[in-house]
């Protein structure tokens, strides 16, 4: 983006979120939408305007509140390392490695106002996170790779698992699944588990069962 274009989407965050935090992860503010339909009217708008996706990084999901609070208490599992948070939404497991001690953190999105999103969270945090956007094929330059709730639709996993896979043997890759009905049946081994809090609004019950995958090199 343009820096009027950065300028004017940190505006938008700004007068549709607050800066909160998840129930599970209060040591990272993020700015959050705290009254669902407002800000999905206003991103239809945005939408319309600018062909940007739905505001899905103004809402901490399960997959990342799990994979955050799983960081934050293990942080010997990121220190020193090169991390990418894949599809990071606002960024709440790439604030939680560079609060952990990882060397670089990179958090990819396809959204721009995502990655406004995530910049802005970063700040607030007194952390720096890298930016990138679609990096789907790209050589493995990390050493952990995290992908939180990633498997919610059957063309979304088709894309990215296969290239997930083909990075597993250099790098770890991590999966935190809310019981998503697309996550693949075999080719993972759940490490942790966490009961994670969420809303009607977004969900279709109250709490969700997070399972956090590595995923296992093919072969």
């Amino acid at each position: 983006m343009s820096a009027l274009e950065v300028t004017t989407a940190e505006a938008f965050i700004k007068a549709n979120t607050v800066l909160a935090t998840a129930h599970h992860v209060p040591e990272i503010r993020l700015y959050l939408a705290t009254e669902i339909t407002p800000i999905w009217q206003a991103t239809e708008i945005w939408l319309a305007e600018r062909n940007i996706e739905p505001p899905f990084w103004a809402f901490a999901w399960p997959g990342g509140q799990a994979l955050a609070r799983h960081i934050l208490d293990n942080p010997a599992l990121v220190a020193g390392k090169r991390v990418l948070d894949f599809a990071a939404g606002g960024g709440i497991a790439a604030i939680a490695c560079a609060l952990a001690g990882a060397a670089d953190v990179e958090a990819c999105e396809i959204d721009d106002l995502a990655l406004a999103a995530v910049g802005m969270n970063a700040a607030v945090n007194g952390v720096t996170v890298r930016q990138s956007g679609d990096i789907v094929g790209s050589a493995c330059r990390w050493d952990l790779i995290l992908c939180g709730d990633v498997c919610y639709e059957a063309p979304m996993t088709g894309h990215i698992m296969p290239w997930l896979a083909s990075l597993a043997p250099m790098a770890e890759v991590w999966i935190a699944d809310p019981g998503r009905a697309y996550l693949p049946k075999s080719g993972l081994a759940p490490i942790a588990g966490y009961r994670i809090e969420t809303t009607l609004e977004l969900e279709d019950r109250t709490n969700r069962d997070v399972t956090l995958y590595r995923v296992l090199p093919s072969g």
